[in-house]
């Protein structure tokens, strides 16, 4: 009993330390410091992607507007995002601005590329109406491709020194 208290702190611990402080560098960054900036992206571009195909689907415009809408608005939010992080920790708007942009710019790319490849492939997806199963279903599975396609992506970029290890520098 006393083991298990003991091992659950030191995960708590070990995690906390990821998070904060990118010690290991290269190929030791932590698949869980990857899957957490990874999320944090994927927060942005679901917000954004969801409203995006919202307005469109709902407004009836075309699928190619929709489309760029949906990328357009989850790199707003992913950036939002990170920005709102970054300025509670003191940073002025532009430095805030910048810190989001090297942090996400790539990582948001690779999601959007992924996602919006997928739900195009998945036929009728994109003239899916809003009450239909496929258009949530695409969307879900495409969230969850851009997920796992992202992560490595944002690991190895950690392990450089890049994407959401500059925002850890703030926290």
């Amino acid at each position: 009993m006393d083991h298990a208290a003991h091992h659950e702190h030191h995960e708590h611990h070990e995690h906390h330390e990821n998070h904060e402080n990118h010690e290991n560098h290269g190929t030791g960054t932590s698949w869980r410091a990857a899957a957490q900036a990874t999320l944090h992206c994927l927060t942005g571009c679901v917000i954004g992607e969801v409203l995006g195909m919202v307005i469109g689907t709902a407004a009836g415009l075309h699928n190619a507007t929709t489309v760029v809408l949906s990328i357009a608005l989850a790199f707003v939010f992913g950036y939002a995002l990170t920005m709102r992080g970054v300025l509670r920790a003191g940073l002025p708007l532009r430095q805030a601005l910048k810190v989001a942009l090297a942090a996400d710019t790539v990582s948001i790319a690779v999601m959007e590329v992924i996602d919006n490849t997928v739900i195009v492939a998945v036929p009728g997806a994109m003239d899916a109406g809003l009450g239909e199963f496929l258009f949530w279903a695409s969307l879900a599975l495409s969230l969850a491709l851009a997920f796992v396609l992202t992560t490595p992506v944002n690991r190895w970029m950690i392990g450089r020194g890049r994407g959401h290890a500059v925002v850890h520098a703030y926290h």
